[in-house]
C-alpha cells in the first residue's frame, strides 16, 4: 500500500552581498583615506613652512647673542627670559613708584581703539545709507566712492599732509584718528551688501511700532551685522596696530611715537650689538595681534565661507 507524501515547501535562502559590491565599497574607504592622509600631509607641511620664520624669531628672541650666530643651533640651550623685559627697558618702558609706564603702547592703543570705533561706525552708517534710502543719484555716488579703491595711498599723501599741517596737527595722533572715523570704501561696501540682504517687512515692521531710521539701525542694523563688524574691527585693529607709515610722516616727537616707530628705531640703535633684544621687541609687538587672530579666527572662517557662498 502507497503513501502519499506532501511536498515540503522550499526554504527561501537570504540574497547574499554580492563581492564586486563589497571590494568597491572598500576600494572607496580606501581611496577616501590616502586622498585624507595626502590633503593633511600637504597642510601641515604648508603650514610648518609659514610657520618657520615666526618659530625662529620666538627661538632667537630667547638665546644669547652668541647663540644666534650658530647656524645649525634651533634651540636655545639655557631660555633666556631676561630678554622681554631687557627689550621694553629699551623701548622706552620705564617704572614710576612700581607702575610701569609705556608710552608707545599706550599712543598705539589709544590710536587702534579709536580707529576701532570710527572705522565701524562710520563705515556702517555709510552702508546702511547706501542700503536702505532711495535718494537721487544714489548707485552714481556708491559707484564714485568704489572707485576710489583704485586711487594709491601716494597720491594723496601730499596733499593730506599739507591739510593736516595747514590745521595744526602734525606731531599729534588725531591724524592717525581722524581719517578712520570718515570710513572706507571696502568696508562701507561690506557693510552695505550684508544691510541690502536684510528682510524690508523687518524694518517695516520697526517703523509701524514707531521707531526712528536712526533708532533701526543702532537697534535692528547694528545687532544683525555682528559677523562684519567682528571682521572691520579685526581688520582695523591690524592695520592701526602694525602701521608704520603714517606715524612716521605724522609724529615727530619721541613721547609721541607707537610701537611700530619705536621698533625701527630700537632696529637702528641696538639691531645689530642686540639681535636677541631685537627678536624679543619684535615678537612682543606682534603678540596681540597673534592672540586677536586666534581668538577671532571663527569670524574669519565664517566670512570666507559667507564669501564663497554668496558668490
Amino acid at each position: 500500500m502507497s503513501t502519499l507524501t506532501t511536498p515540503q515547501p522550499e526554504l527561501k535562502q537570504k540574497p547574499t552581498q554580492k563581492p564586486a559590491l563589497i571590494l568597491s565599497a572598500k576600494s572607496l574607504k580606501r581611496q577616501k583615506l590616502f586622498y585624507n592622509i595626502f590633503i593633511y600631509t600637504l597642510l601641515i607641511g604648508g603650514a610648518t613652512l609659514l610657520m618657520l620664520p615666526f618659530l625662529w624669531l620666538v627661538s632667537n628672541s630667547l638665546k644669547t647673542d652668541q647663540e644666534i650666530s650658530i647656524i645649525n643651533q634651533f634651540f636655545p640651550k639655557v631660555i633666556q627670559w631676561e630678554n622681554y623685559p631687557k627689550a621694553l627697558a629699551k623701548m622706552g618702558m620705564v617704572v614710576e613708584n612700581g607702575i610701569p609706564r609705556f608710552p608707545a603702547l599706550a599712543n598705539t592703543t589709544v590710536i587702534t581703539v579709536l580707529c576701532v570705533i570710527g572705522q565701524v561706525l562710520s563705515s556702517s552708517l555709510v552702508g546702511y545709507g547706501f542700503a536702505r534710502y532711495n535718494f537721487r543719484g544714489r548707485n552714481i555716488l556708491f559707484m564714485i566712492m568704489l572707485s576710489t579703491m583704485m586711487l594709491p595711498a601716494q597720491v594723496t599723501m601730499i596733499p593730506v599732509f599739507l591739510l593736516f599741517r595747514s590745521v595744526g596737527w602734525i606731531d599729534s595722533l588725531l591724524p592717525l584718528i581722524i581719517p578712520a572715523w570718515f570710513g572706507t570704501p571696502f568696508f562701507i561696501f561690506m557693510f552695505r551688501q550684508f544691510f541690502s540682504q536684510i528682510p524690508e517687512s523687518l524694518l517695516e515692521a520697526a517703523r509701524i511700532d514707531g521707531a526712528s531710521n536712526l533708532r533701526i539701525y543702532f537697534t535692528i542694523m547694528l545687532p544683525l551685522s555682528a559677523p562684519v563688524i567682528a571682521i572691520v574691527a579685526i581688520y582695523t585693529f591690524m592695520f592701526a596696530w602694525n602701521d608704520f607709515m603714517s606715524p612716521l610722516i605724522y609724529l615727530n616727537s619721541p613721547e609721541m611715537r607707537t610701537l611700530a616707530l619705536e621698533l625701527n628705531t630700537f632696529n637702528g640703535q641696538y639691531g645689530v650689538q642686540n639681535r636677541e633684544l631685537l627678536m624679543a621687541a619684535s615678537f612682543l609687538t606682534m603678540l596681540p595681534c597673534i592672540v586677536l587672530f586666534f581668538a577671532a579666527q571663527r569670524y574669519f572662517m565664517d566670512n570666507a565661507a559667507s564669501s564663497g557662498m554668496k558668490g
